[in-house]
Order: structure tokens, then C-alpha cells, then sequence
């Protein structure tokens, strides 16, 4: 049969490119030989006859140095013919796409990306120029076996074969140059590396050094555990040193990069469990899929229950990885039974608590750590005011933004450091959405706040209409949009600048009530504005309606947004305005007011609606110009 199309790119760049961490494929291959043996365990609470008549279950490493193959054995589920052509044949769910998308061409990079898009088994031609898989899945007859093979040169064979025992073999055979792998010593030392902490035991052959008797010799082979096989999360955290945590969180995470933080912590009392949680240093490549599950290991007792458990952690924090042990959670709990279950929610509170307690010391004590952090899950962090009301206010103090205050687009300034910084008689935090950061800096409506030294703090992620929406407050400071509705700046406001524009408006009255006319239903109104200085005019939606940022998000993802026309605020001290109100030719007046209004929409990042009638206005504005000049 031929791979996939996809798998056999996948194929080629392995075999061909990453050969930097060439130990990678004895990890990931006991990785899923102990994925396979947990999935047995977790079927046969329900089916002992799974087990047959081999309830041990173990992960073997073997080699044979006459035949150059190296094979890892595992008596877990196993496979069934079809399933074998879905896993390994085409991998169509396994994210490959996502991984030929992510190839930066530095092969030390890139290397690091198998295991996390689901091409471990791929890694093993690394080292192989053929890889044999012999499976046959637990519960089928012994006459069901299947036997895969491939070079990895864009196709495989596969035929049925009778294998006794349930479980996989894979064999490798391995490549001139790589017969390193046949030495025991150097297979021991990568298992202690990368799977010491598997709860299964992996075990070799037991070898012999120095001169034995031939007693000794002529013994039957003895296996030996060659992982220390314990649980780490069971163990005293002052016995664990740092190393062995960012080992086992490798082998949980199928990362190459050490941890960013973890917690760990046993809780005896009504409810009993451990949990071992930890923060990653990037985000992985399926953080905003919709599909796909995210979530930390289920354990109860030590005996795996289920994997990308999401009800143990609340969704915005779904980029946390480990595992959480429960003493007193029923073995045969289900996927509805975790929604409905009072335990497992006072798991996830705890779980959230020591989350977010470990993000507010990393960010008091370790802000540039912090700032990293906040730069690969910081737009994941903005979806938990909405989804988790109980920790509101923690949350909201461990965002970061970029603001009026600082320079360049990093979000580095968080709401406690805005408020240290507000102007005296200030009494609400401002701050604007748009498209981009240089539309939301750069936009017409900051003006005043510029000329006036009040900060405001800049919104352009998508998600941040989602969080304003939601966090209304924050220590008692009202959140206020400055695209809003009527100015209020409150004591900060200027009396005389008020009375001002109040005189201006009644003086011009005229001028705003023909610009409303020619605009026509294009605008609710059109007043004499307090927020600009320097430009002729923008746009404003009523304090209650939906901003004009959020309407063209839901427009880009299909969604139809309300109905809502915006108020046209012009500055009646501007130039162009003035020339307007002189202009007495009404079609030329309708034209540049429809300009005006135009430019206004553009300036917050908004698109005209008849883009043709917009530039044909200009060229006749700039015709008339060029005449008037001869």
C-alpha cells in the first residue's frame, strides 16, 4: 500500500533532515508502548479477559547484534488490522500538516518537533532503514496478528500472521552507521534519560561482565527492570531535584524544552489526590483548535484512567500539562460521569488556584520569566474573566498590555501598574479596541487623552473584545472604551475647554445639522466632538452599543452583527471643517461630507462601504484642486 501523501513528505524529512537528537525515537516508541499498556489497563476494568493470561503488564527492550535490530516490545492493547493502516498508513488526524507548517529548516528545531504532532513512530527511521510492526490486539484470537512493514520510501506491506501474545513489536533494523543502539549500556543510559519515571517497568536482558562461571552463562535469559518505574508524582517533593522534574515533564509533554514552572502538591483531608502540574515554554501548535483536546492525566491510585482530562483544569488553561492522582475517585468514573462529579470540581478549583498563585509569584519575583510566559499563552489568559467570574480579579492582574505609556507593541504593562500611574481625580481605567496595535496608537480618538498625559491602554487581539466585555471593573476602577458614547473625563475634564465646544456647537448648529442631512442614515448624529485635536472628525457607537471593532471581528468569522449607525464627531476648530462650512455648492458639500465621514471610518481600521464612490470623490476633490492652482 502507498502512505499517505502528507506522511510521505513526513517520511522524507526524517529520514533525509532531522538527525540532531537521534536518541528521540527509544523515547518516543516506549512513550507508546506505555500509551498502549495504560489504554489496556483502563479497557480491562470493565473486561478482565483482556488481560488473557498475561495481567503483568511490562515494556521490553531487546537487541540482536548478528541480525543489526533493535526491537521494543510491549504487551498492551495492541492493534487490529485496520486500525494499523489508519495509525500508521495515514495519520490523517495526527496533526502531520500542522507539523510540515512548523518546519523552520534548522534541523536542531526542527528535530524537536517530532512527538508533538503525533510522528514518533516516524522518528524510529531515524536510525532504521526498515522498521517491522508485529501487533495483535488484546481480545482477538492469536490467529489475528498483523504484521506491518516499510523502508520509508512512500509505501509499506501488510499481511496477517499469527502472533500469541496481544501487544506490538517493533523492530528496527537498523541503519550501517547507527549500530550504536545495539550496545546495552547506551540503551540503558537513554531509557534512564527520557523514561525513568514511566510507571511501567522497562526491562532488557540482564548482562553479564567480566569472566562468570559457565554455569552463570548457560542460565536462561533474565530480564531486568532497567527504569526506576515509580510514580514521580507519589514521591516527597524534597527528594526530587529539578532535572528529574523536567524529565519526566518531557516525557509527559513529549517536549524537548525544560518546563517553565511547576507545582506540586498533596492534599489529604475529605478529598485525597496529588497533583503535578507544569507550565510550558511555548505554546503548542493546536493551542486555538477547536477540535482538539487539551487537558493533564487522570490517574486514580496510580492506575491510568484517562488521558487530556479538560475537566481538571478550566479551558483557558488548557496549556497546562501533568498529571493529577486521586485516591477516592471511582475506577470506572466516565467522560460524564467527570462532568457531574462534586470531587472533580473541587479538584479544578484547587488546580486553578495553585495555577494562577504560581503565575502571580513568577510574575512578582521572576518578571522576565513572566513576560515570556506572557507572550506565548497571554491571548489564552484574556478567555478567563469570561469563563471563570470566582477568579476575575486574579486574572485580570496577571495581564499584561501594551498601553499609551509604553513603546512598541509588547504588552508588558499590567491594570495595578496603570492605576499607580493615574492622574489625580482620575477615576476609570480607558482604553481602546481595534484591528492592530498601530490602528488602536495611532487612532483620532486618543487625541485628547494625548494632549491631556492620561493613559490608555491600547487593545488589538481579538480576544480582547471578548474580555472587556466581561470584565467591566477592576479594584473598583470602571473600565471605560473611549470609542464610547458622550466624553467623560470627569475631574480631569477642563470647564472652559466644555463650555467651549458647548458655544461652538450652538454657534454651528447649522453646519451639524447639514452634515447629518447629506449623511443620511449613515449616521445616528453628528456633533461637535471633545475627544480631537488634530484630526477633522471620527466615529463613535452609543455607550451600550457594540463597539465597531467587534462588528468587523464577527463579520471576518461569518457571524452578522446588529444593526447599530455611528455618531459622527467633527471638530469644529479644524481647518477642513471650516472650509466646509463655507462651502455653499450642496453636491460638492454631500461629496465632502461623505469624504469626511469616509476618512473617519478609516482612520479606526474600518473599511468604506462603496470603496469606488470613495476614490472617485477624491479624484474630483483633487481635480478641482489642481484647476484651481492653474
Amino acid at each position: 500500500m502507498e502512505f499517505k501523501a502528507e506522511v510521505s513528505q513526513v517520511l522524507d524529512l526524517v529520514i533525509r533532515s532531522l538527525y540532531s537528537n537521534k536518541e528521540i525515537f527509544l523515547r518516543e516508541l516506549v512513550s507508546n508502548a506505555s500509551d498502549a499498556a495504560e489504554k489496556l489497563r483502563f479497557e480491562a476494568l470493565t473486561d478482565d479477559a483482556l488481560f488473557e493470561d498475561d495481567p503483568n503488564l511490562r515494556i521490553r527492550v531487546s537487541v540482536d547484534p548478528e541480525a543489526g535490530t533493535l526491537t521494543v516490545s510491549d504487551n498492551g492493547i495492541g492493534m487490529g488490522r485496520q486500525e494499523v493502516i489508519d495509525t500508521i498508513g495515514s495519520i490523517a488526524s495526527s496533526g502531520t500538516r500542522r507539523f510540515l507548517e512548523n518546519l523552520s529548516g534548522d534541523r536542531a528545531k526542527d528535530s524537536q518537533l517530532i512527538g508533538q504532532f503525533g510522528v514518533g513512530f516516524y522518528s524510529a527511521f531515524i536510525v532504521a532503514d526498515r522498521v517491522t510492526l508485529v501487533t495483535r490486539r488484546a481480545g482477538l484470537g492469536a490467529e489475528h496478528g498483523v504484521r506491518w512493514e516499510s523502508d520509508g520510501r512512500g509505501s509499506f506491506s501488510i499481511e496477517t500472521v499469527a502472533k500469541a501474545g496481544r501487544g506490538t513489536d517493533v523492530i528496527l533494523h537498523l541503519k550501517e552507521d547507527e549500530k550504536e543502539f545495539l550496545d546495552g549500556w547506551r540503551l540503558r543510559s537513554i531509557i534512564g534519560k527520557f523514561s525513568d519515571h514511566i510507571a511501567l517497568p522497562v526491562e532488557m536482558l540482564k548482562e553479564s561482565f567480566g569472566d562468570e562461571d559457565k554455569e552463570e552463562a548457560a542460565k536462561a535469559p533474565e530480564w531486568e527492570q532497567v527504569n526506576r518505574g515509580t510514580a514521580l508524582w507519589m514521591r516527597n517533593k524534597a527528594d526530587i531535584g529539578d532535572q528529574e522534574y523536567a524529565d519526566f515533564y518531557k516525557h509527559v509533554a513529549h517536549d524537548f524544552d525544560e518546563p517553565l514552572a511547576h507545582v506540586h502538591n498533596r492534599v489529604e483531608g475529605t478529598n485525597e489526590y496529588t497533583t503535578l502540574l507544569f507550565i510550558p515554554k511555548r505554546a503548542p501548535w493546536d493551542l486555538w483548535d477547536r477540535e482538539q483536546r487539551h487537558g493533564v492525566k487522570l490517574y486514580v491510585r496510580r492506575v491510568f484512567i484517562m488521558d487530556e482530562v479538560d475537566k481538571l483544569l478550566p479551558h483557558y488553561l488548557r496549556f497546562v500539562k501533568g498529571v493529577v492522582d486521586a485516591d477516592d475517585l471511582p475506577l470506572n468514573v466516565s467522560r460524564e460521569l467527570l462532568q457531574h462529579n462534586r470531587k472533580i470540581d473541587t479538584i479544578r478549583q484547587a488546580n486553578t488556584k495553585r495555577i494562577l498563585g504560581l503565575l502571580e509569584t513568577m510574575a512578582k519575583d521572576e518578571p522576565e520569566k513572566y513576560a515570556d510566559f506572557w507572550r506565548e499563552f497571554g491571548r489564552v489568559m484574556k478567555e478567563g474573566p469570561a469563563e471563570d467570574f470566582a477568579n476575575r480579579e486574579r486574572i485580570a492582574g496577571l495581564m499584561r498590555f501594551s498601553t499609551t505609556h509604553s513603546e512598541g507593541e509588547a504588552q508588558t504593562e499590567s491594570l495595578d501598574a496603570y492605576i499607580e500611574r493615574m492622574k489625580e481625580g482620575q477615576d476609570k481605567i480607558y482604553y481602546i479596541t481595534a484591528d492592530t496595535p498601530a490602528a488602536a496608537r495611532y487612532s483620532p480618538h486618543l487625541e485628547v487623552f494625548r494632549k491631556k498625559g492620561i493613559e490608555v491602554v491600547l487593545l488589538s487581539d481579538r480576544v480582547d473584545e471578548w474580555l472587556v466585555s466581561h470584565l467591566s471593573e477592576y479594584k473598583g476602577k470602571h473600565l471605560q472604551s473611549v470609542a464610547k458614547g458622550k466624553l467623560d473625563l470627569g475631574e480631569l475634564a477642563d470647564k472652559e475647554e466644555q463650555e467651549k465646544t458647548e458655544q461652538a456647537a450652538a454657534e454651528h448648529g447649522e453646519l451639524l445639522e447639514r452634515l447629518k442631512k447629506a449623511l443620511g442614515e449613515r449616521v445616528n448624529e453628528v456633533r461637535a466632538s471633545t475627544r480631537l485635536v488634530d484630526s477633522p472628525a471620527c466615529l463613535v457607537v452609543g455607550e451600550y452599543d457594540m463597539s465597531a471593532n467587534l462588528a468587523r471581528v464577527l463579520k471576518a468569522v461569518g457571524q452578522s452583527a446588529p444593526e447599530s449607525r455611528p455618531t459622527l464627531e467633527v471638530n469644529l476648530d479644524h481647518l477642513l471643517v471650516k472650509r466646509l462650512e463655507g462651502e455653499a455648492d450642496e453636491g460638492r458639500f454631500a461629496d465632502l461630507a461623505s469624504i469626511l465621514f469616509d476618512q473617519a471610518m478609516l482612520a479606526e481600521g474600518g473599511q468604506v462601504e462603496d470603496p469606488a464612490a470613495f476614490v472617485g470623490r477624491l479624484n474630483k476633490l483633487m481635480l478641482t484642486m489642481l484647476m484651481a492652482g492653474r
